[in-house]
C-alpha cells in the first residue's frame, strides 16, 4: 500500500492524557514505532510538540472526541499538518484490529492517506464563532429569565405584563423593585409607570 507520509503521528486524546504513536522510516521498509504518553496540561502538550518536531514529524492525526482535542489542536497548530478526524470514520475503515492501540491505528491510517480530515476554521474564525455562539446563549438565557419573571407575576396574579410594553423596561423594574421593598399601594406603584406603557395611570 502506498505510503504518503513517512514521518507522522497518531494521537489518542483523553481528558487527562494524550497517547502518541510516532511512525518514522525503519529497517526493511517497516516503520519504526515509538509510543509516548503526555498529560493534557499546557506544559506537557508543548513537550509533545517539541518531541514531534525533533523527530521530523510533518503530519499529525487527532481523533475528535468531545472537546478534548481542542487544546491539543490549538497548541500543535502551525507546527504540523494536523488532521482532526471523526471517530466514526476511523471505526468505519475495514480491517481494524481490536488489539492494536488506537494511537497506532490512527498513525497507520494517516501514513497511508486513509483519513479524511474534518473542516477546522482558522483561529480568527474560531474565536469569532465562539464569541457569537456565546452571545446567542446569553440572549437565550436572558429570554428565559424574563419568562420566569412573567410566570412568577402571573402566579401571584400581578398583571404587570398587561399594562406595560416591556416587562423588563425601566417602569417595570421600578415597580418590581418597589413591590420587593414591600410597597402595596396601587397609586404609588402606578406612579412609577413612566415612559412607554400600554395603560393609563388610572388603569
Amino acid at each position: 500500500m502506498e505510503i504518503l507520509y513517512t514521518h507522522c503521528a497518531g494521537l489518542d486524546v483523553h481528558k487527562k492524557t494524550v497517547k502518541a504513536c510516532l511512525l518514522t522510516p525503519g529497517s526493511n521498509g517497516r516503520p519504526h514505532k515509538e509510543f509516548r504518553t503526555y498529560f493534557t496540561t499546557t506544559e506537557e502538550l508543548l513537550k509533545l510538540s517539541d518531541w514531534l518536531k525533533e523527530q521530523g514529524c510533518t503530519h499529525v492525526a487527532i481523533e475528535a472526541t468531545g472537546v478534548y482535542w481542542k487544546p491539543v489542536f490549538n497548541l500543535l497548530e502551525g507546527n504540523f499538518e494536523i488532521l482532526v478526524v471523526n471517530a466514526q470514520h476511523i471505526k468505519a475503515v475495514p480491517g481494524r484490529k481490536t488489539d492494536i492501540k488506537d494511537a497506532e491505528w490512527i498513525a497507520d491510517l494517516l501514513r497511508h492517506g486513509l483519513l479524511k480530515a474534518s473542516f477546522i476554521p482558522s483561529a480568527p474564525q474560531r474565536e469569532l464563532r465562539d464569541l457569537t455562539r456565546y452571545r446567542v446563549r446569553l440572549t437565550e438565557e436572558k429570554a428565559r429569565e424574563v419568562n420566569r419573571v412573567q410566570k412568577t407575576l402571573e402566579d401571584t396574579n400581578l398583571k404587570l405584563g398587561d399594562v406595560v410594553s416591556d416587562i423588563m423596561g425601566k417602569a417595570s423594574r421600578m415597580i418590581l423593585h418597589a413591590i420587593s421593598e414591600g410597597e402595596t399601594d396601587p397609586s404609588r406603584l402606578a406612579a412609577f409607570a413612566v415612559g412607554r406603557v400600554r395603560a393609563s395611570q388610572e388603569q
